[in-house]
């Protein structure tokens, strides 16, 4: 688990948009990115980050 102060200062490296921790990922719902968190360390590149399933 991310240390609450240390999440709220993280955003995503592509839109600067707010992120929130669900299991091992850190997710952007604006830029619809999920970056893994590995070994304890939020993986904060774009290229690493999977794309969101969008609900159709």
């Amino acid at each position: 688990m991310i240390d609450k102060a240390l999440l709220a200062m993280l955003v995503c490296p592509k839109c600067n948009g707010p992120l929130e921790q669900v299991g091992d990922e850190l997710i952007c719902e604006k830029s619809q990115l999920a970056y893994p968190i590995q070994d304890g360390i939020p993986v904060l590149l774009v290229e690493e980050a999977r794309e969101l399933q969008t609900k159709a």
